[in-house]
């Protein structure tokens, strides 16, 4: 008889770790966010403002110059020195510089690779015609707001490119309203994007533009991270409202 009891509590204490176990659950996916470049602007309702981007390419060791309206570089491939103000700065593949509009920037790729970049744009509406890069690079122009951005309001505006990165079989998450415009490039993955209760599938090489008070949501179904920027103006002090981890500087 104390054989048997013994035998069952045995059982009960192999019972319990693997009990234990059982409630164990994985912490959900997290949403990554990383500040690439921002700057503080202390007006965007002078005259009437649009988004454009422009894909650059300039060959191995090529210099070209920028001298246009406040704007975000993004290196995608390869290296570029970019020298303004007295001071030189490389940036390398995944990094960006902001630079100021009426600032003179000269670009020089470094050796032995092309070096390819995005340049985004908030150009005065007097302006959206004017070249970007000089010569010898070669720029494509990727997309501009077909009517100047919407809703803009007196005051300060944080203007800032930030990579964002949903982990695979991310869930949409909940409906949101853009706070100020921003404008989405998809560097890889793809995403579901839904507007108006309508979800479209975004590849890479898509561009998104979010006007103020637009309500939205972004998902993730796909096996690989989808990660893309988004060339952000919010009144300051005012986030983006895009759920995830909190941003940082990189």
């Amino acid at each position: 008889m104390q054989f048997r009891t013994t035998g069952l509590l045995l059982l009960g204490a192999m019972a319990l770790p693997a009990s234990g176990i059982a409630q164990t659950t994985a912490a959900p996916p997290t949403i990554a966010r990383t500040v690439i470049a921002a700057t503080k602007l202390p007006t965007v309702t002078d005259v009437p403002v649009h988004f454009k981007a422009v894909s650059v390419t300039l060959q191995p060791d090529e210099r070209s110059s920028v001298s246009a309206a406040n704007g975000i570089l993004y290196q995608m491939s390869g290296s570029t020195e970019v020298a303004l103000g007295g001071e030189a700065k490389m940036v390398n593949a995944g990094e960006g510089l902001f630079i100021a509009g009426g600032k003179t920037a000269v670009l020089t790729a470094s050796s032995g690779a092309p070096s390819t970049f995005l340049h985004f744009f908030l150009v005065p509406a007097g302006e959206l015609g004017r070249p970007a890069e000089t010569a010898p690079a070669v720029v494509r122009e990727l997309y501009r707001t077909a009517s100047p951005i919407p809703d803009l309001k007196s005051g300060s505006y944080d203007l800032n490119l930030t990579r964002i990165t949903f982990p695979a079989q991310m869930p949409s998450n909940p409906p949101h309203h853009r706070s100020g415009a921003a404008l989405y490039f998809i560097l890889s993955g793809t995403g579901d994007n839904t507007v108006d209760s309508k979800t479209e599938a975004r590849g890479p090489g898509s561009l998104i533009y979010e006007p103020y008070g637009l309500v939205h949501q972004w998902g993730n179904p796909g096996s690989e991270p989808l990660i893309f920027l988004a060339f952000n103006i919010n009144p300051e002090g005012v986030a983006a409202v895009l759920p995830g981890a909190p941003a940082k500087a990189q």
